[in-house]
């Protein structure tokens, strides 16, 4: 199967997932992940009208995405990866969404660096829903009071909320743990659901997929 057909693919069952949850047609953002692959393997889905992408790393996407942002400029790229503070004015100067922010020092990091270069990326507050030791994220009790340092002591705008479930579990029941979280802090995307657990997102009321071998194929 080519990349188009499974862009397409993937599109038709995002629009599944929304009819099947009642959802208004176009609510859920197909985010791209295309990590790991070169400039010639993300052209064609450009060129199939994709425009929303995520990376997982700052330097990888130095290389291929200010050529590829310059030829279609209306490419809206995510950071969705871990970010260390050493690469937070690269990733202000590149991305157009922060999905990772997970804790206090990235978020002042992050504010400095906005102040400084005027510009204002989008930012989501990673959540660690399955309170995993080696993975990122604020716990869930804490998350509310974060939002709140960021909006009002940081002057951060937090547009929405991320999380990653452990693999070994059942995805609903940390959808359902991030959407009521995202009710409690007052925000209002959702970014939740990856190749293999996306259209459950979608019926938890995921805003976004983070969908990358399902279009690009294995890494």
């Amino acid at each position: 199967m080519e990349l188009q057909e499974r862009l397409n693919d993937v599109r038709s069952r995002i629009a599944a997932g929304e009819r099947q949850a009642a959802r208004p047609a176009g609510s859920v953002q197909l985010v791209a992940v295309s990590k790991t692959f070169e400039a010639e393997a993300i052209r064609p889905a450009i060129d199939a009208g994709q425009r929303v992408f995520g990376e997982n790393r700052v330097q990888e996407s130095q290389g291929k995405w200010p050529m590829l942002k310059a030829e279609q400029p209306n490419i809206v790229l995510h950071l969705i990866g871990p970010l260390q503070s050493n690469k937070a004015a690269d990733a202000v100067a590149l991305f157009d969404v922060i999905e990772t922010v997970d804790r206090e020092k990235i978020a002042r990091t992050l504010a400095e660096e906005m102040r400084r270069q005027g510009r204002r990326p989008l930012l989501y507050v990673q959540v660690n829903t399955g309170l995993e030791p080696q993975k990122a994220g604020i716990t869930p009790d804490d998350t509310p009071a974060f939002v709140t340092l960021c909006r009002e002591e940081l002057g951060l705008s937090v547009e929405g909320l991320m999380c990653i479930p452990p693999a070994e579990e059942n995805p609903g029941p940390h959808f359902a743990l991030l959407a009521k979280l995202a009710l409690t802090c007052g925000v209002e995307k959702l970014s939740m659901g990856m190749s293999g657990d996306y259209e459950t997102a979608i019926a938890f009321g995921a805003t976004s997929v983070r969908v990358g071998s399902a279009i690009f194929g294995a890494r």
